[in-house]
């Protein structure tokens, strides 16, 4: 058990666990885009962590570039998405991979996906670490999931709570 600022959280998916996960979803994104020289668009601050391992993953001539969008207070979504650091990069014709590091509401990338689309890429698909299907409210599937999650709050691997617990290897669920 660890203790992040007033919560309790449990072990939930070891750090072997994910490793060996994100090297799948690399390979799946080699297979894929070989040829094709595909952008990466990181969500800051969440996906740092799985972004950053994705991409070592990579063989094939790949980019990375981040912008940050903002939606979280506390353990829970404020419904707001605010795009706090923009990107600069030209997109058209280029072959967009969004890289999350959590999809619950869908909210964040419902608000961004239609920025991306209307700056003209080839294509558009989305990486994700985790993905919460009982919390989505909005119609948005990631093309490459790491792992499907139960509805409930973790930390660890790049998520936080009010600022910590992202430099945690291992992902950690809050205790009941």
């Amino acid at each position: 058990m660890i203790k992040v600022h007033d919560k309790t959280f449990v072990p939930f998916i070891t750090r072997e666990d994910i490793q060996k996960r994100v090297g799948e979803l690399a390979e799946m994104i080699n297979e894929e885009y070989a040829g094709k020289k595909p952008l990466l668009i990181g969500i800051l601050n969440g996906s740092f962590i799985f972004a950053a391992d994705l991409f070592r993953g990579l063989t094939i001539e790949a980019e990375i570039s981040f912008i940050k969008l903002v939606s979280y207070k506390g353990t829970t979504s404020t419904g707001n998405v605010v795009t706090a650091i923009g990107m600069e990069e030209d997109l058209h014709g280029r072959h967009i991979i969004i890289v999350e590091d959590i999809i619950d509401t869908g909210k964040t990338l419902s608000s961004f996906l239609p920025e991306i689309h209307h700056r003209n890429p080839a294509s558009v698909k989305i990486a994700t670490f985790l993905s919460k299907p009982e919390a989505l409210k909005y119609d948005i599937k990631a093309d490459f999931n790491a792992f499907n999650i139960e509805n409930k709050f973790v930390v660890g691997y790049g998520l936080d709570y009010d600022g910590l617990g992202r430099n945690l290897p291992d992902l950690f669920i809050l205790s009941e």
